[in-house]
């Protein structure tokens, strides 16, 4: 894809950004559960965290195989944070989500690209680990000619997307196993051209 990878020095920690392989999947799953478990405590409860953690937030290998997904590694080696984008229609989740995977890819010239699953280790937490992701995530897109995003947020991450300038369109109630839901807010963003 056509997005400029490299270093980045956000604050006083360095971070280098490239895309996510097969090989980072055993970690890339560690710090999806410690990034839930971490940072989402104050809008899902337990049990909601958890059921996520069974079905929406693992990790989707489509996004891996497409090249679409990155990690951001921090000086120290750890992986910091992960996220990326897609070309296809799925809006969130993983390989173990409820609801039906929409693989159909999408049209740049007229479908938004999906921002999809950013997550950022508690120990990075509020060092712009995430806007990192997202600024590769909306260039890569835009290198491979989207002009608008849409993603599916969790509570947690709302206030950042508006910052970066997503609205807000709607909300719903995901299946997460068990009964049990989690509230996602659809996001939407356009380029000025």
């Amino acid at each position: 894809m056509g997005c400029r990878l490299g270093f980045y020095t956000l604050l006083t920690m360095r971070f280098q950004l490239r895309v996510a392989t097969a090989k980072d999947l055993a970690a890339i799953r560690e710090l999806i559960e410690a990034s839930v478990r971490g940072l989402q405590v104050a809008d899902y409860s337990a049990a909601q965290r958890e059921g996520a953690l069974a079905t929406v937030f693992t990790v989707d290998s489509q996004l891996i195989a497409d090249g679409t997904y990155f990690v951001a590694i921090a000086d120290s080696g750890e992986i910091a944070g992960c996220g990326g984008w897609s070309f296809r229609r799925t809006l969130y989740g993983g390989d173990h989500q409820v609801e039906k995977i929409a693989p159909e890819r999408l049209n740049p010239m007229v479908d938004a690209a999906k921002i999809r699953a950013i997550f950022v280790h508690p120990d990075f937490a509020r060092k712009g680990v995430g806007s990192l992701i997202l600024a590769a995530a909306e260039e890569a897109a835009i290198a491979e000619g989207f002009t608008h995003f849409e993603m599916g947020s969790t509570l947690t991450g709302v206030g950042l997307y508006a910052r970066k300038g997503y609205l807000e369109v709607d909300r719903w109630k995901v299946p997460v196993g068990g009964g049990d839901t989690i509230e996602v807010v659809r996001m939407v963003k356009r380029l000025l051209l």
